[in-house]
């Protein structure tokens, strides 16, 4: 697996901008990708050490379009733990 596309996309809510200060960070990756993968590509994407991985799988909301009930995708999230001193700057300016 390509360790560009391990990542997905950055989550920036309040609870992450919250973990961001402890220097923790969170993502949506690919759903195939193991712990040593998201780390390997956290640390090939922003230069950083990363100490520790949590992972979990989102399960979809089912939602209403009109009468049909449908399913959104499941999703994988992670949270990154970095080494003391060690900062993503993509949530600092967030």
């Amino acid at each position: 697996m390509s360790l560009a596309k391990i990542l997905r996309r950055p989550i920036v809510t309040e609870k992450s901008t919250l973990l961001g200060e402890m220097g923790r960070y969170v993502f949506e990756v690919d759903r195939d990708a193991s712990k040593h993968d998201i780390a390997k590509a956290v640390e090939w994407a922003f230069d950083v050490k990363v100490i520790k991985v949590n992972t979990m799988t989102v399960r979809g909301k089912i939602k209403r379009y009109g009468q049909r009930p449908s399913k959104r995708p499941d999703w994988k999230k992670a949270i990154v733990s970095l080494q003391a001193g060690d900062t993503i700057q993509l949530f600092e300016g967030a």
